[in-house]
């Protein structure tokens, strides 16, 4: 996607910086023209965004007058329809997540951010400001469909890890085109649904709707009347004419998940819109023109189907004009800790607090394998911001298969040590309730045992009491 003659109003009272943000924007390769007009104080960026219309507002947090939210508040209620993206030295994740709370499109730190991601933060708060001046006038299937799709928009990929960088690249790519199917590829939980989104969002089908069909969630009776719909007297309970979900997304894009799922029956149909762009409903005399792009993904190896004679040749290799493959989170470990803290502020917002991670959870967060990949991590940091309260998330607040997963890679004692049978039991206990900082609740499941049985080897083995939670 190219972003074109973008008005920017860039607020930064240092002369380098304002020079250096500037050369990076002109160096960016995007291939947009980028006007920027400088504020050097507050009271000329409050009198600039009022006075002039801007595509998007540069804003340093530290100016001469103020400083942190009071900056951009001000900023902000001058021209509250701007995007605003932070462009700061300070290196805060409270103040970080104060801003996007507060409508910031997105924060980025000075010297971390590089010409990609600064043009990527400008790029995705455009498409979601286009979003929301457009959401009144798409019109869906549902009101609630609507709001699904903006919220599944809005999840922007979280990554810092080079394969995962190449996935991005590759849906940039891929966007360019508006026919092209597109084969997702990925273990459960990787975030195939967010890439097909992405993919979307970011080309010129963006204004028209994004619609999901689960192949493997809908019962092969019924997946044909939902993909294309059927005439008034089809069968019995056909009362009227219905528009399958393929017309109702003309235009724009079908995402059809598990499609190593789908029934051999229906393969055939798929193939034949492929091929044609046309279908037939259920009962219908005549084919059906309609302009949209499928994107396909699976969890399945889809070549062992086809050699298994599960799923069609000539269908896979429709689907696999451009493939994009998911690494599973286990392998870009790098992507972690940007995870969670994502959904964290994701779920923060709701309670109205600001949390930050204990450095504690980081290495048992980093020596997890996360099997569930992405949406794992998801869980994981919903139950964790729910648990914690209004503290900050301690290990106790982890699921118990990732404290299981630290404990069991760290050695219970040295084994050089010459210990009996009961000081090892005391030792791991005593491990134990440190991992999850006194828990008991939480200690006696890792350990499988009772509270009352562990608060009785607690008095037998002497170990040290420690608040009882």
């Amino acid at each position: 996607m190219k972003i074109e003659a973008l008005n920017i109003l860039l607020v930064d009272d240092n002369p380098a910086d304002a020079r250096l943000i500037r050369e990076t924007l002109t160096d960016s390769g995007a291939g947009a023209l980028f006007n920027i007009t400088e504020a050097r104080t507050l009271k000329q960026a409050v009198k600039e965004a009022a006075s002039a219309n801007y595509d998007i507002i540069l804003l340093d947090l530290t100016l001469p007058e103020t400083s942190g939210m009071d900056t951009f508040l001000k900023v902000y209620e001058t021209a509250p329809s701007t995007p605003v993206v932070v462009l700061t030295g300070l290196d805060d994740e409270t103040m970080a997540a104060k801003a996007v709370r507060a409508g910031a499109q997105d924060y980025l730190v000075k010297g971390q951010a590089d010409s990609h991601m600064l043009v990527r933060a400008i790029r995705f708060a455009l498409e979601r400001k286009r979003r929301t001046e457009e959401r009144g006038a798409r019109k869906l299937r549902s009101e609630s469909m609507a709001h699904a799709q903006e919220e599944r928009a809005d999840l922007r990929m979280i990554s810092a890890s080079k394969s995962f960088k190449e996935v991005e690249e590759m849906v940039r790519t891929v966007a360019q085109t508006s026919n092209t199917s597109v084969l997702i590829q990925g273990e459960t939980g990787t975030g195939k649904g967010l890439v097909a989104n992405a993919i979307h969002f970011a080309s010129n089908r963006r204004t028209h709707p994004f619609i999901e069909i689960n192949c493997s969630a809908i019962p092969d009776t019924l997946l044909e009347t939902e993909m294309f719909g059927y005439e008034k007297g089809a069968f019995t309970d056909a009362k009227q004419t219905k528009k399958g979900l393929f017309e109702l997304a003309d235009g724009g894009t079908v995402f059809l998940d598990e499609i190593g799922d789908m029934d051999m029956r229906m393969q055939p149909k798929l193939l034949k819109f492929l091929e044609s762009r046309t279908f037939r409903k259920i009962g219908g005399t005549k084919d059906i023109k309609i302009d949209l792009r499928v994107i396909a993904a699976t969890n399945r190896d889809l070549e062992t189907l086809v050699s298994e004679s599960r799923f069609r040749e000539d269908l896979y290799y429709r689907l696999k004009v451009m493939v994009i493959n998911l690494p599973p989170l286990r392998e870009r470990k790098d992507d972690i800790l940007p995870l969670a803290r994502y959904f964290i502020t994701t779920y923060e917002s709701s309670l109205g607090v600001v949390k930050k991670l204990s450095p504690d959870c980081l290495p048992i967060l980093m020596g997890y394998d996360w099997p569930g990949n992405v949406r794992e991590v998801k869980n994981a940091m919903e139950r964790a911001t729910i648990l914690s309260g209004s503290d900050d998330i301690l290990p106790a607040h982890l699921p118990e298969e990732l404290l299981r997963t630290s404990l069991a890679q760290t050695p219970v004692v040295d084994p050089s040590a010459d210990m009996t049978l009961k000081e090892v039991e005391r030792e791991h206990i005593k491990r134990v309730l440190a991992t999850v900082n006194g828990n008991k609740s939480a200690a006696s499941k890792i350990l499988g045992i009772s509270r009352l049985t562990l608060r009785k080897k607690l008095q037998d083995l002497d170990v040290p009491d420690v608040n009882d939670t």
